[in-house]
Protein backbone atom coordinates (compact mmCIF):
# COMPACT_ATOMS: atom_id res chain seq x y z
CA UNK A 1 0.00 0.00 0.00
CA UNK A 2 1.08 3.60 -0.51
CA UNK A 3 2.50 5.11 2.68
CA UNK A 4 2.45 8.83 3.59
CA UNK A 5 6.24 9.05 3.70
CA UNK A 6 7.34 12.47 2.47
CA UNK A 7 9.33 12.32 -0.75
CA UNK A 8 11.05 15.44 -2.00
CA UNK A 9 12.31 15.51 -5.58
CA UNK A 10 13.35 19.12 -5.17
CA UNK A 11 13.61 21.61 -2.32
CA UNK A 12 12.09 25.00 -3.04
CA UNK A 13 12.64 27.96 -0.74
CA UNK A 14 12.44 31.72 -0.99
CA UNK A 15 15.63 33.65 -1.46
CA UNK A 16 15.43 35.22 2.00
CA UNK A 17 14.70 32.00 3.90
CA UNK A 18 16.39 28.72 4.70
CA UNK A 19 14.93 25.43 3.43
CA UNK A 20 12.70 23.91 6.10
CA UNK A 21 13.53 20.64 7.80
CA UNK A 22 11.36 17.62 7.00
CA UNK A 23 8.78 16.26 9.42
CA UNK A 24 10.06 13.14 11.17
CA UNK A 25 8.43 9.89 10.05
CA UNK A 26 7.32 7.74 12.96
CA UNK A 27 5.07 4.66 13.05
CA UNK A 28 5.42 3.68 16.71
CA UNK A 29 5.59 6.06 19.65
CA UNK A 30 7.99 5.43 22.53
CA UNK A 31 5.20 3.82 24.56
CA UNK A 32 4.52 1.33 21.77
CA UNK A 33 1.29 2.88 20.52
CA UNK A 34 0.85 3.53 16.81
CA UNK A 35 0.92 7.01 15.35
CA UNK A 36 -1.61 8.11 12.74
CA UNK A 37 0.87 7.07 10.07
CA UNK A 38 1.47 3.81 11.88
CA UNK A 39 -2.22 2.92 11.89
CA UNK A 40 -2.16 3.06 8.08
CA UNK A 41 0.81 0.73 7.98
CA UNK A 42 0.05 -2.96 7.54
CA UNK A 43 2.50 -4.58 9.96
CA UNK A 44 4.24 -7.66 8.62
CA UNK A 45 4.36 -9.90 11.70
CA UNK A 46 7.18 -12.04 10.37
CA UNK A 47 9.30 -8.98 9.57
CA UNK A 48 8.60 -7.44 12.99
CA UNK A 49 9.70 -10.64 14.72
CA UNK A 50 12.92 -10.77 12.68
CA UNK A 51 13.70 -7.14 13.42
CA UNK A 52 13.17 -7.66 17.14
CA UNK A 53 15.28 -10.84 17.20
CA UNK A 54 18.23 -9.22 15.44
CA UNK A 55 18.02 -6.13 17.61
CA UNK A 56 18.01 -8.28 20.75
CA UNK A 57 20.97 -10.32 19.48
CA UNK A 58 22.94 -7.15 18.78
CA UNK A 59 22.27 -5.81 22.26
CA UNK A 60 23.36 -9.06 23.89
CA UNK A 61 26.56 -9.06 21.86
CA UNK A 62 27.18 -5.52 23.07
CA UNK A 63 26.66 -6.48 26.70
CA UNK A 64 29.02 -9.43 26.46
CA UNK A 65 31.66 -7.46 24.56
CA UNK A 66 31.55 -4.71 27.18
CA UNK A 67 32.10 -7.26 29.94
CA UNK A 68 34.95 -8.85 28.00
CA UNK A 69 36.62 -5.47 27.54
CA UNK A 70 36.33 -4.73 31.25
CA UNK A 71 37.94 -8.12 31.94
CA UNK A 72 40.89 -7.24 29.71
CA UNK A 73 39.93 -9.60 26.89
CA UNK A 74 39.34 -6.75 24.40
CA UNK A 75 41.41 -3.62 23.99
CA UNK A 76 38.43 -1.41 23.14
CA UNK A 77 34.74 -1.66 22.30
CA UNK A 78 32.26 0.82 20.84
CA UNK A 79 28.69 -0.06 21.72
CA UNK A 80 25.69 0.22 19.40
CA UNK A 81 23.36 0.18 22.44
CA UNK A 82 20.33 2.31 21.67
CA UNK A 83 20.98 2.39 17.92
CA UNK A 84 19.82 -1.15 17.10
CA UNK A 85 16.64 -0.09 15.30
CA UNK A 86 18.47 2.39 13.07
CA UNK A 87 20.92 -0.31 11.98
CA UNK A 88 18.75 -3.43 11.79
CA UNK A 89 15.76 -1.66 10.25
CA UNK A 90 17.86 -0.07 7.51
CA UNK A 91 19.80 -3.25 6.77
CA UNK A 92 16.59 -5.21 6.20
CA UNK A 93 15.63 -2.65 3.54
CA UNK A 94 18.72 -3.56 1.49
CA UNK A 95 19.31 -6.60 -0.70
CA UNK A 96 22.10 -9.12 -0.17
CA UNK A 97 23.83 -7.74 -3.29
CA UNK A 98 24.00 -4.19 -1.93
CA UNK A 99 27.46 -3.35 -0.59
CA UNK A 100 27.80 -1.69 2.82
CA UNK A 101 30.52 0.64 4.09
CA UNK A 102 30.22 0.96 7.91
CA UNK A 103 32.03 3.19 10.34
CA UNK A 104 33.00 1.46 13.62
CA UNK A 105 29.75 1.06 15.58
CA UNK A 106 27.71 -1.03 13.13
CA UNK A 107 27.81 -4.37 14.97
CA UNK A 108 24.04 -4.75 14.65
CA UNK A 109 24.20 -4.12 10.90
CA UNK A 110 27.08 -6.59 10.53
CA UNK A 111 25.19 -9.31 12.39
CA UNK A 112 22.25 -8.94 9.97
CA UNK A 113 24.69 -9.87 7.20
CA UNK A 114 25.74 -12.98 9.14
CA UNK A 115 29.12 -11.78 10.42
CA UNK A 116 29.90 -13.84 13.53
CA UNK A 117 31.18 -12.93 17.01
CA UNK A 118 34.78 -14.01 16.42
CA UNK A 119 34.92 -11.98 13.22
CA UNK A 120 33.50 -8.92 14.97
CA UNK A 121 35.75 -9.16 18.03
CA UNK A 122 39.11 -10.02 16.49
CA UNK A 123 39.95 -6.44 15.51
CA UNK A 124 39.20 -5.17 19.01
CA UNK A 125 41.27 -8.00 20.51
CA UNK A 126 44.22 -6.80 18.42
CA UNK A 127 44.48 -10.00 16.42
CA UNK A 128 43.82 -8.52 12.98
CA UNK A 129 43.16 -5.27 11.15
CA UNK A 130 39.70 -6.57 10.24
CA UNK A 131 38.07 -9.85 11.07
CA UNK A 132 35.99 -10.81 8.05
CA UNK A 133 36.06 -11.20 4.28
CA UNK A 134 34.21 -8.16 2.90
CA UNK A 135 33.52 -9.86 -0.43
CA UNK A 136 31.77 -12.79 1.26
CA UNK A 137 29.36 -10.55 3.13
CA UNK A 138 29.24 -7.49 0.85
CA UNK A 139 30.12 -5.63 4.03
CA UNK A 140 33.33 -3.64 4.21
CA UNK A 141 35.78 -3.35 7.08
CA UNK A 142 35.24 -0.90 9.92
CA UNK A 143 36.38 2.62 9.14
CA UNK A 144 37.97 4.19 12.21
CA UNK A 145 38.73 7.55 10.56
CA UNK A 146 35.62 9.71 10.67
CA UNK A 147 33.79 10.06 7.38
CA UNK A 148 36.28 8.34 5.07
CA UNK A 149 33.88 5.48 4.39
CA UNK A 150 31.48 7.83 2.61
CA UNK A 151 34.12 8.60 -0.02
CA UNK A 152 35.01 4.92 -0.29
CA UNK A 153 31.31 4.23 -0.89
CA UNK A 154 31.25 6.74 -3.73
CA UNK A 155 34.21 5.12 -5.43
CA UNK A 156 32.67 1.66 -5.12
CA UNK A 157 29.30 2.98 -6.34
CA UNK A 158 30.95 4.42 -9.44
CA UNK A 159 32.35 0.98 -10.17
CA UNK A 160 28.91 -0.59 -9.64
CA UNK A 161 27.36 1.81 -12.12
CA UNK A 162 30.04 1.22 -14.73
CA UNK A 163 29.72 -2.56 -14.40
CA UNK A 164 25.92 -2.53 -14.72
CA UNK A 165 23.42 -4.28 -12.48
CA UNK A 166 21.13 -2.73 -9.92
CA UNK A 167 23.16 -3.08 -6.72
CA UNK A 168 23.47 0.05 -4.63
CA UNK A 169 25.98 1.06 -1.99
CA UNK A 170 24.95 2.01 1.55
CA UNK A 171 27.24 3.82 3.95
CA UNK A 172 26.72 4.50 7.66
CA UNK A 173 28.05 7.45 9.61
CA UNK A 174 27.16 9.54 12.64
CA UNK A 175 26.25 13.15 13.25
CA UNK A 176 29.83 13.87 14.33
CA UNK A 177 31.24 12.48 11.10
CA UNK A 178 28.74 14.65 9.21
CA UNK A 179 30.73 17.65 10.43
CA UNK A 180 33.81 16.33 8.64
CA UNK A 181 34.72 17.72 5.24
CA UNK A 182 34.88 14.21 3.78
CA UNK A 183 31.14 13.73 4.19
CA UNK A 184 30.29 17.01 2.48
CA UNK A 185 32.61 16.06 -0.36
CA UNK A 186 30.91 12.68 -0.59
CA UNK A 187 27.46 14.31 -0.74
CA UNK A 188 28.59 16.62 -3.50
CA UNK A 189 30.40 13.94 -5.52
CA UNK A 190 27.50 11.49 -5.28
CA UNK A 191 24.94 14.12 -6.31
CA UNK A 192 27.02 15.59 -9.12
CA UNK A 193 27.68 12.16 -10.63
CA UNK A 194 24.26 10.72 -9.71
CA UNK A 195 25.90 7.76 -7.99
CA UNK A 196 23.85 4.88 -6.53
CA UNK A 197 24.72 5.66 -2.91
CA UNK A 198 22.41 5.56 0.10
CA UNK A 199 23.80 7.60 2.99
CA UNK A 200 22.49 6.52 6.41
CA UNK A 201 23.21 8.99 9.19
CA UNK A 202 22.66 7.69 12.70
CA UNK A 203 22.22 10.95 14.53
CA UNK A 204 22.93 9.77 18.07
CA UNK A 205 23.06 13.31 19.50
CA UNK A 206 26.71 13.30 20.53
CA UNK A 207 30.05 13.57 18.69
CA UNK A 208 32.01 12.10 21.61
CA UNK A 209 31.39 14.96 24.08
CA UNK A 210 30.04 17.55 21.63
CA UNK A 211 26.23 17.75 21.41
CA UNK A 212 24.46 18.28 18.10
CA UNK A 213 23.40 21.84 18.95
CA UNK A 214 27.09 22.78 19.08
CA UNK A 215 27.93 20.99 15.84
CA UNK A 216 25.66 22.63 13.29
CA UNK A 217 22.74 25.02 12.81
CA UNK A 218 20.87 22.90 10.25
CA UNK A 219 20.11 19.17 10.49
CA UNK A 220 22.03 16.67 8.39
CA UNK A 221 19.13 15.86 6.03
CA UNK A 222 18.63 19.55 5.33
CA UNK A 223 22.30 20.03 4.47
CA UNK A 224 22.29 16.93 2.27
CA UNK A 225 19.32 18.34 0.35
CA UNK A 226 21.42 21.40 -0.36
CA UNK A 227 23.90 19.19 -2.18
CA UNK A 228 21.10 17.69 -4.27
CA UNK A 229 20.33 14.49 -2.37
CA UNK A 230 16.80 13.25 -1.78
CA UNK A 231 16.50 13.42 1.99
CA UNK A 232 14.48 11.47 4.54
CA UNK A 233 14.04 12.04 8.25
CA UNK A 234 12.92 9.20 10.50
CA UNK A 235 12.64 8.20 14.15
CA UNK A 236 15.74 6.03 14.42
CA UNK A 237 14.38 4.15 17.44
CA UNK A 238 11.33 2.97 15.48
CA UNK A 239 12.51 -0.13 13.59
CA UNK A 240 9.40 -0.43 11.43
CA UNK A 241 9.57 3.20 10.31
CA UNK A 242 13.32 2.95 9.66
CA UNK A 243 12.75 -0.11 7.50
CA UNK A 244 9.98 1.47 5.38
CA UNK A 245 11.67 4.84 4.96
CA UNK A 246 14.99 3.22 4.05
CA UNK A 247 13.24 0.93 1.60
CA UNK A 248 11.64 3.90 -0.16
CA UNK A 249 14.99 5.69 -0.29
CA UNK A 250 16.87 2.59 -1.46
CA UNK A 251 14.30 1.90 -4.19
CA UNK A 252 14.72 5.45 -5.51
CA UNK A 253 18.50 5.05 -5.61
CA UNK A 254 18.15 1.63 -7.23
CA UNK A 255 15.86 3.02 -9.92
CA UNK A 256 18.53 5.46 -11.08
CA UNK A 257 17.17 8.59 -9.38
CA UNK A 258 20.54 9.42 -7.83
CA UNK A 259 21.80 9.30 -4.25
CA UNK A 260 19.65 9.68 -1.15
CA UNK A 261 20.13 10.22 2.56
CA UNK A 262 18.23 8.86 5.55
CA UNK A 263 18.78 10.70 8.81
CA UNK A 264 17.71 8.47 11.69
CA UNK A 265 17.31 10.23 15.03
CA UNK A 266 18.55 7.97 17.81
CA UNK A 267 20.76 8.10 20.91
CA UNK A 268 24.11 6.66 21.92
CA UNK A 269 23.21 5.16 25.30
CA UNK A 270 26.79 4.28 26.27
CA UNK A 271 29.95 6.31 26.03
CA UNK A 272 31.64 6.96 22.72
CA UNK A 273 33.79 3.94 23.52
CA UNK A 274 34.83 1.97 26.58
CA UNK A 275 37.54 4.58 27.18
CA UNK A 276 34.94 7.35 27.46
CA UNK A 277 32.87 8.34 30.52
CA UNK A 278 29.66 10.04 29.29
CA UNK A 279 28.72 11.08 32.84
CA UNK A 280 31.42 13.74 32.63
CA UNK A 281 29.52 15.67 29.94
CA UNK A 282 25.99 14.26 29.74
CA UNK A 283 23.04 14.89 32.04
CA UNK A 284 21.48 11.82 33.66
CA UNK A 285 18.04 13.21 32.79
CA UNK A 286 18.87 12.97 29.09
CA UNK A 287 19.84 9.32 29.53
CA UNK A 288 16.57 8.63 31.34
CA UNK A 289 14.58 10.40 28.63
CA UNK A 290 16.07 8.22 25.92
CA UNK A 291 15.77 5.08 28.03
CA UNK A 292 12.01 5.66 27.81
CA UNK A 293 12.37 5.66 24.00
CA UNK A 294 14.12 2.28 23.91
CA UNK A 295 13.75 0.68 20.45
CA UNK A 296 13.40 -2.89 21.76
CA UNK A 297 10.74 -1.96 24.27
CA UNK A 298 8.49 -0.22 21.78
CA UNK A 299 8.72 -3.01 19.21
CA UNK A 300 8.00 -5.60 21.89
CA UNK A 301 4.81 -3.72 22.76
CA UNK A 302 3.81 -3.86 19.10
CA UNK A 303 4.54 -7.60 18.94
CA UNK A 304 2.41 -8.18 22.01
CA UNK A 305 -0.44 -6.13 20.51
CA UNK A 306 -0.46 -8.07 17.25
CA UNK A 307 -0.62 -11.38 19.09
CA UNK A 308 2.92 -12.76 19.00
CA UNK A 309 2.92 -15.54 21.64
CA UNK A 310 5.03 -15.29 24.79
CA UNK A 311 6.82 -18.45 23.68
CA UNK A 312 8.59 -16.37 21.03
CA UNK A 313 10.23 -14.23 23.72
CA UNK A 314 11.01 -17.23 25.94
CA UNK A 315 12.73 -19.04 23.07
CA UNK A 316 14.59 -15.88 22.14
CA UNK A 317 15.87 -15.52 25.72
CA UNK A 318 17.30 -19.03 25.48
CA UNK A 319 18.90 -18.17 22.14
CA UNK A 320 20.45 -15.04 23.63
CA UNK A 321 21.95 -17.01 26.52
CA UNK A 322 23.55 -19.38 24.01
CA UNK A 323 24.79 -16.38 22.02
CA UNK A 324 26.43 -15.01 25.17
CA UNK A 325 28.33 -18.28 25.64
CA UNK A 326 29.31 -18.23 21.96
CA UNK A 327 30.62 -14.66 22.23
CA UNK A 328 32.75 -15.38 25.30
CA UNK A 329 34.12 -18.61 23.84
CA UNK A 330 34.82 -17.04 20.45
CA UNK A 331 36.65 -14.11 21.99
CA UNK A 332 38.97 -16.23 24.11
CA UNK A 333 39.68 -18.62 21.25
CA UNK A 334 40.96 -15.90 18.90
CA UNK A 335 44.59 -16.71 18.27
CA UNK A 336 47.31 -14.11 18.40
CA UNK A 337 48.83 -13.71 14.93
CA UNK A 338 52.41 -14.70 14.30
CA UNK A 339 54.69 -11.66 14.21
CA UNK A 340 56.12 -12.70 10.84
CA UNK A 341 52.66 -12.57 9.26
CA UNK A 342 52.88 -8.79 9.05
CA UNK A 343 55.12 -9.22 5.99
CA UNK A 344 52.58 -11.36 4.16
CA UNK A 345 49.92 -8.70 3.62
CA UNK A 346 51.95 -5.68 2.53
CA UNK A 347 51.62 -6.44 -1.19
CA UNK A 348 49.31 -8.72 -3.13
CA UNK A 349 52.28 -10.36 -4.84
CA UNK A 350 55.70 -11.13 -3.28
CA UNK A 351 57.99 -8.09 -3.10
CA UNK A 352 61.78 -8.55 -2.97
CA UNK A 353 62.28 -5.84 -0.37
CA UNK A 354 59.65 -7.22 2.00
CA UNK A 355 60.89 -10.78 1.40
CA UNK A 356 64.41 -9.67 2.36
CA UNK A 357 63.11 -8.04 5.54
CA UNK A 358 61.24 -11.19 6.48
CA UNK A 359 64.39 -13.25 5.91
CA UNK A 360 66.41 -10.84 8.07
CA UNK A 361 63.91 -11.23 10.90
CA UNK A 362 64.04 -15.01 10.53
CA UNK A 363 67.85 -15.00 10.75
CA UNK A 364 67.72 -12.72 13.79
CA UNK A 365 65.28 -15.04 15.55
CA UNK A 366 67.50 -18.01 14.70
CA UNK A 367 70.50 -16.22 16.17
CA UNK A 368 68.64 -15.24 19.35
CA UNK A 369 67.38 -18.78 19.77
CA UNK A 370 70.96 -20.06 19.47
CA UNK A 371 72.20 -17.58 22.06
CA UNK A 372 69.48 -18.70 24.45
CA UNK A 373 70.40 -22.38 24.14
CA UNK A 374 74.08 -21.71 24.70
Amino acid sequence: MSLPIPLHDRHDFEADSLPTALPMTQFVRPDGSLTETGTLYRIDTDLARKLYRDMARARRLDQEALALQRQGELGLWLQSWGQEAAQVGSMYALTAHDYVFPSYREHAAAMVRGIGPAELLSQWRGATHAGWDPVRYNFHYNSLVLGTQTLHANGYALGCRLSGGNAIVATYFGDGAASQGDVSEAFNWAAARSLPVLFVCQNNQWAISTPTDMQYAAPVHQRAAGFGLRSFYVDGNDALAVYEVTKVAADLVRSGKGPALVEAITFRMAGHSTSDDPKRYRDAAEFDEWTARDPLHRLRVVLNEIGVPTSFFAELDEELDLLAIEVRTACRSIEEPQFESMFDNVYVDPHPGVTAEKHTLHMYNEMMAGNTTT
